[in-house]
């Protein structure tokens, strides 16, 4: 059986564990809900977007872009409950490649991430949020997300085969809230200090946003600077880059795992 036939496999295995427990990408969902309702309605009167427009509407694709990195938590904590659990161990005595596991993941939390943004779209729209770009433009966004969420899949393995147990869940939380409100998810990195803008622009999760409100033809809170004409590759290359670093870790833990 190949590799990517066995991913196959995996994946729906994945996909009907969540269809009989479908609590935790509920609770996933509803969590980006939540956010976006809190800063939208919340705390959003007293948010200006630099260079003028709504802030809903600049907001939007940036809790999209956030919630494509906060499923790295339920990667990680997916892989170190089957590493724990000995499932791992039943997978690697099946005759099936060793990159199996990891395809499985991935096709599940990606298929996943699609609903969610779908979700996530839809009620955007029913909040007043809207799409001015042609459609093109959309479908690109919708992929810059699921390619910053592929990237966030490795690393989110990469941590669930390195911290079996409870240590992977904090991990991940230890990594993500820092980096996911340090960035320009939520506000324009030119309303905040001069360094701590600067942080926040060159963050990866930054990037995305960014290119998602540039081809949804949103407000992007960038009146100058040199970011401002290079959104959409720094969207492509951070989640290239972090696959690069991250696929191999992911490989090399999975080995080590085996050997342990």
């Amino acid at each position: 059986m190949t590799a990517v036939r066995a991913g196959w496999i995996l994946t729906q295995r994945n996909l009907a564990h969540w269809a009989r427990q479908p609590w935790t990408p509920i609770f996933g969902l509803l969590f980006s809900i939540m956010l976006l309702l809190v800063f939208g309605f919340l705390f959003g009167g007293a948010i200006t977007v630099p260079g003028g427009g709504d802030y809903i509407t600049f907001l939007l694709p940036g809790m999209l872009a956030l919630s494509m990195m906060f499923g790295v938590e339920g990667t990680a904590t997916a892989m170190a409950g089957d590493a724990r659990k000995g499932i791992t161990d039943r997978f690697r005595s099946l005759p099936i490649g060793s990159a199996s596991v990891a395809l499985g993941r991935v096709g599940a939390d990606l298929a996943n991430s699609a609903v969610e943004l779908l979700v996530l779209i839809v009620g955007g729209l029913l909040i007043g949020w809207r799409i001015t770009s042609d459609p093109a433009s959309a479908v690109l966004a919708v992929l810059l997300l699921l390619l910053f969420r592929f990237a966030m899949l490795w690393i989110g393995i990469f941590i669930g085969l390195s911290f079996r147990g409870e240590g992977a869940t904090m991990a991940v939380q230890v990594l993500v809230w820092p980096i996911g409100f340090l960035s320009t998810a939520i506000v324009s990195a030119e309303t905040m200090p001069g360094w701590l803008g600067a942080i926040a622009a060159w963050n990866p999760l930054s990037a995305t946003a960014t290119a998602a409100r540039s081809l949804f033809g949103n407000p992007t809170g960038i009146t100058e600077g040199p970011l401002a004409d290079a959104t959409v590759w720094l969207a492509i290359g951070w989640p290239v880059l972090l696959t690069a670093v991250f696929l191999p870790l992911s490989a090399r833990a999975y080995r080590r795992l085996r050997s342990g």
